[in-house]
């Protein structure tokens, strides 16, 4: 691997599954993440599992963060992710919250603010989901979310009791 360049930007990526073997699929998501160009994956949080967000009558989720370094704009990025879901038999079609094969956002990407019609960041509700804020505070304890404030700060707010370890 290359080391680290000066124009490499830190990115955070969440990773959910709950079809099929969500716990196989969120691990080989990590390894198709270290195949994006460009980009290199440089820590990942545990694998936890949680409740669905959405509907109830669906399978509990798998969840993680991968911490990445990348010289990808974030548009071109979020490219790479729905690629990586597309491969995963990712659906757009399904109810909001829905069920998924897999899940892929750009949570953070450095300090930016990114708000256009396909993409947002800081990811919308990153302060209100344990299962995005435990993983990331596992791997980055000083992260700080733009407009929210420091991640571990965020977290204390939340009853993660549901979330464990795989």
């Amino acid at each position: 691997m290359v080391a680290s360049q000066s124009d490499d930007t830190r990115a955070f990526v969440g990773i959910g599954a709950n079809l099929g073997d969500p716990r196989a699929q969120v691990i080989a998501a990590i390894e198709d993440l270290a195949q994006i160009p460009r980009t290199k994956v440089t820590q990942v949080s545990s694998l936890y599992s949680s409740r669905p967000m959405g509907p109830a009558e669906q399978p509990d989720y798998v969840n993680a963060v991968a911490e990445l370094d990348t010289l990808l704009q974030a548009h071109s990025l979020l490219r790479e992710l729905q690629a990586i879901e597309q491969r995963f038999g990712r659906r757009r079609d399904g109810p909001r919250w829905g069920a998924r094969s897999l899940d892929l956002d750009i949570l953070l990407y450095a300090e930016a603010t990114v708000c256009s019609d396909r993409l947002t960041i800081p990811h919308p509700g990153i302060g209100e989901r344990d299962f995005v804020l435990l993983p990331l505070v596992e791997i980055a304890p000083e992260v700080k979310i733009p407009g929210l404030g420091a991640a571990a700060r965020a977290l204390e707010s939340l009853d993660a009791s549901s979330l464990y370890v795989l």
